[in-house]
């Protein structure tokens, strides 16, 4: 039977770092145009650098980088014979532990590659999990962790040991066929996949009563999403004095946090730092973690932070977009709610900065800082300001010390910004409200409440 995942325990076996072949195959004219969503503007040495940090997040040292280029996935192996036996030489001159396939592998092509390798091989959606694995402190992340690992390991049950042959049933020699081991390990996952989606729902809708209490108090959820490694910690860390792990590795962060910042104008924020995304996420995955994701979706705001020193910064937004769009944060939401901080700006050579300052002056939705050096981040909580403040307007009140009622509307549907209590009996506000909020208060407590 295969063995639960634990993920305490895989962190401690981690500590020693193995030795790894890092290999990208691909297709041949598949490369540069062919392949779904934002993969099609990538070349296969990005892939396979960004393979190599994702397998640097694990504590694996990386002795071998290689692309593979095929003219066809082979079924039982995907690469052929000749690379496979390549391969398989690099792996004993370097001693190498583990084979990293920077591809989506059938459970039949792993057996096999590990046959041939005499070495173990994961794919690149093993990785994934083996990183989130790691870097999961929450519990209701460790159980989005157990639940996609399971899912993931459900779909390697197959055929290669004889433990696995059918199981006789009924009585003496004569017994019909029962249950194979294969099912019954498969049963069995299903029933913890059953028991940990339980206990997830109940996580889930704590967070769901979190986000009610939130909704009572009018402060503005904003946020950041991201390709993994383009600076959204440092950019949290940078905007609300936070200590949020911001290390240079691709899921340096994983379970959200949340905290809250004063824009200018003195409205009061509710920042959210969210898990990275990357290219190739495997679907099982955004589907455990959404329940995490969901703070995009209950936001004001999104701030969409790119790494815009990156080569293929291009191609990782189309990653970040794409993910949205599963989540349900549709093209019309991305325009209306979304801005793009194009993180890095440090890195630029001046000729690209140039470039990127034009194009920040003609369109608003786009601005350039540096989460390192703070550059550019006066101007975008500005713009937050700006983008909140549309629907909201800033009102001096004098409302009556007795008239708790009215008080208590202010500070439940509005933002009260000062106060000063006055001898007269009556409190002077400075209150940010939304027209709605305003209308129904200027209805139930009369026009001269907001004079």
């Amino acid at each position: 039977m295969t063995e639960a995942f634990d993920p305490a325990a895989a962190a401690k076996h981690r500590k020693a770092a193995g030795r790894a072949i890092v290999v990208h195959p691909y297709v041949r004219g598949q490369a540069s145009g062919d392949e779904p969503g934002g993969a099609a503007l990538r070349l296969p040495a990005a892939r396979l650098e960004e393979a190599v940090g994702l397998t640097a997040a694990i504590a694996l040292d990386v002795v071998e980088a290689i692309e593979a280029p095929v003219d066809r996935i082979r079924p039982a192996t995907w690469l052929g014979t000749g690379k496979v036996e390549d391969l398989r030489q690099a792996v004993d001159m370097f001693g190498v532990d583990v084979v990293i396939m920077n591809c989506a592998l059938s459970p039949v092509q792993q057996r096999n590659l590990e046959r041939d390798l005499k070495t173990k091989v994961i794919d690149r959606t093993g990785l994934i999990l083996e990183i989130f694995g790691e870097r999961a402190a929450t519990r209701e992340g460790r159980l989005q962790v157990e639940l996609a690992h399971l899912s993931y390991q459900k779909s390697r049950l197959v055929r290669s040991w004889t433990h696995l042959e059918r199981q006789r049933g009924g009585v003496g020699f004569l017994g019909g066929p029962g249950e194979t081991q294969i099912e019954a390990d498969r049963r069995i996952l299903s029933d913890k996949i059953t028991r940990l989606k339980r206990e997830l729902e109940t996580v889930t809708r704590t967070r769901e009563l979190h986000r009610r209490n939130r909704r009572k108090v009018p402060h503005p959820i904003v946020a950041l999403v991201g390709y993994t490694n383009a600076g959204k910690s440092s950019l949290f860390n940078r905007l609300t004095r936070a200590d949020v792990l911001a290390a240079d590795l691709l899921f340096a962060t994983l379970d959200p946090t949340m905290r809250g910042i004063r824009l200018p104008s003195g409205r009061r924020i509710i920042l959210s730092d969210t898990v990275g995304f990357v290219s190739d996420l495997p679907t099982h995955l955004v589907a455990a973690f959404r329940a995490t994701l969901e703070e995009v979706l209950e936001a004001d705001v999104i701030l969409h932070v790119r790494d815009i020193a990156h080569p293929e910064s291009e191609a990782q937004k189309a990653d970040v977009l794409s993910v949205l769009g599963e989540l349900g944060v549709d093209e019309v939401a991305q325009t209306e709610r979304m801005i793009e901080v194009l993180n890095k700006i440090d890195l630029l050579l001046p000729e690209e900065r140039l470039s990127l300052d034009n194009a920040a002056h003609r369109l608003p939705a786009i601005l350039p800082v540096s989460a390192l050096t703070g550059e550019g981040v006066e101007r975008l909580l500005a713009l937050l300001d700006e983008k909140l403040g549309t629907a909201r307007e800033f009102l001096e009140l004098d409302v009556a010390l007795a008239d708790g009622a009215a008080l208590a509307f202010l500070y439940q549907h509005g933002e009260v910004i000062a106060r000063e209590d006055r001898e007269d009996g009556t409190a002077h506000l400075t209150v940010g409200i939304d027209h709605a909020d305003l209308g129904r208060f200027i209805k139930r407590f009369g026009p001269q409440a907001a004079g």
